[in-house]
């Protein structure tokens, strides 16, 4: 309950730049468009369904600054209703997008971002991972 307050009170207005063009195609099943939200001052990468916060769920990666030009990639969670959409793997593709965009290096703590990792078109990324 905290959790879905605190979703729909967070400003998401804390963007340095747009979510690129990529991140407002995906659909869920009822058609809506999935548009991921980076709230840099909260620092989390969130989509709801609907394209609003006000349907209630968000769905949430998180992350920390963890050193000069480094971020660790916590946690992913997306409500049960709303999973099997492809929404982990939106967020988890933000973070990354992210962490190329502004030239830092990845400490990944969260299994499903390690698992989008390791898919065969992603190693791509392998050079901005720090163990």
């Amino acid at each position: 309950m905290v959790f879905k307050i605190f979703c729909r009170l967070s400003p998401l207005a804390h963007h340095m730049k747009p979510p690129p063009a990529a991140f407002t195609a995906s659909r869920t099943g009822s058609g809506h468009p999935l548009t991921v939200k980076h709230d840099r001052a909260n620092r989390r990468f969130t989509v709801a369904p609907g394209g609003g916060a006000e349907d209630g769920d968000c769905a949430v990666l998180t992350y920390k600054l963890s050193g000069e030009r480094e971020v660790e990639l916590l946690s992913t969670f997306v409500p049960e209703t709303f999973r099997g959409h492809g929404v982990a793997a939106l967020l988890s593709q933000a973070a990354l997008d992210f962490v190329v965009e502004d030239d830092l290096k990845a400490r990944v703590s969260c299994w499903y971002i390690k698992k989008y990792l390791e898919d065969d078109g992603r190693q791509k990324y392998k050079h901005l991972l720090v163990n």
